[in-house]
């Protein structure tokens, strides 16, 4: 295995967070009887599920790089799921959302092409569709939170979006480890990988936390103000 103890301590906690900010959310859509909010708990599960494909890859040495592609699939699905569970909290805004789906779909359109066991195009189609559908469901997480704020708290919106973060210093610390350390993959730099997935932990614990403030200022909410 290529990643040290600490590394590996920092990939267990990226996952395990997500976990939890998934349960948490279906607790919160559960307390406040939002079925809406239960489903957009559960569209979290299959980005959860492909975090594990990747520490599968990890454990293997990086020596099987259909697990590393399995879990790109599992990612456009799974930032599919949370487009469509953020639409469908869009739709209790009882707003205009059709311009927002219209939107939606206009993005996912756009699509276009690093290397893979299933092929070089295969794989870049899903990356980059995978990168439309999620940019998409941040751009309506925002307009949800604008219209309702009873649903997500402004650190569990931030925490999405530092996802992006987290993806743009991937990509700088892969060119530093390999074009300018010498290391074949940035799996093989475990400063850099390490520093890279720490952003992935901090993105995962400010969703935790803002979900938590949200379940915590329910609970405290007047009895009446509740049932109202």
């Amino acid at each position: 295995m290529l990643l040290s103890f600490p590394n590996w301590i920092i990939h267990l906690s990226s996952a395990l967070e997500w976990g939890i900010a998934a349960a948490l959310l279906f607790h919160y859509g559960r307390i406040t009887g939002r079925r809406d909010i239960r489903f957009f708990g559960l569209a979290m599960l299959p980005h959860w599920s492909g975090s594990f494909f990747v520490l599968g890859y990890h454990i293997s040495g990086d020596s099987i790089p259909l697990l590393l592609d399995l879990s790109e699939l599992i990612n456009l699905f799974g930032s599919t799921a949370l487009l469509l569970a953020t639409l469908n909290l869009l739709k209790s805004t009882k707003k205009a959302t059709a311009s927002s789906s219209a939107a939606a779909f206009a993005a996912i359109m756009i699509a276009g092409k690093p290397q893979s066991w299933f092929g070089e195009d295969i794989f870049d189609a899903i990356l980059q569709l995978s990168s439309v559908v999620y940019i998409t469901f941040l751009v309506l997480l925002l307009i949800l939170y604008r219209r309702d704020r009873t649903i997500f708290s402004p650190l569990t919106v931030a925490g999405f979006w530092f996802v992006l973060v987290f993806i743009s210093v991937t990509i700088f610390c892969m060119y530093l480890a390999t074009q300018v350390r010498g290391y074949p993959t940035l799996s093989h730099d475990d400063l850099l990988h390490g520093l890279a997935e720490s952003l992935l932990t901090v993105s995962n614990l400010m969703i935790v936390i803002g979900v938590q403030r949200k379940i915590r200022e329910y609970k405290q909410m007047p009895l009446n103000s509740v049932q109202g």
